[in-house]
């Protein structure tokens, strides 16, 4: 099943601008910048794996960095489907959010189980924002 048009862009440039629109909509008032980390260079070509790591950059409405609110994203296909990881950069012991047919919150350490923190309901909408965003076209 191919990857939507809008999801590869040029040089990722469409996909993180539409990364960046959906976060500073579901992560108000701040605003953000997407910056690649890596990419899966081991995928052969024509081949249909994506696994891309990007890291939100979050800024306050007057341009003041936040680094204690950057977020890393993680998008890879799961079987059909797009399952994609949702964590703070800066705090290890703040769980993550991992977000497949449904959004399941982990503790970075141990990978088990945890609550949705008290600030976690806009990384929830931000991941079904972005799984709706990135989900393949039907043949």
């Amino acid at each position: 099943m191919p990857w939507p048009e809008t999801s590869l862009g040029s040089a990722n440039t469409d996909l993180s601008r539409l990364v960046a629109a959906a976060a500073d909509l579901c992560r108000r008032p701040l605003r953000h910048a997407v910056v690649p980390l890596e990419a899966d260079t081991q995928a052969p070509p024509g081949s249909e794996a994506l696994d891309l790591c990007l890291r939100l950059e979050a800024r306050t409405a007057q341009g003041e960095r936040l680094p204690q609110e950057d977020l890393d994203l993680e998008i890879y296909r799961s079987g059909d489907d797009v399952s994609l990881t949702l964590s703070w950069c800066h705090g290890d012991e703040r769980p993550l959010l991992w977000h497949g047919k449904h959004p399941v919150w982990m503790d970075g350490a141990t990978g088990l189980r945890s609550s949705c923190p008290a600030d976690g309901l806009p990384l929830e909408a931000l991941a079904r924002r972005l799984k709706a965003l990135l989900r393949p076209d039907p043949d």
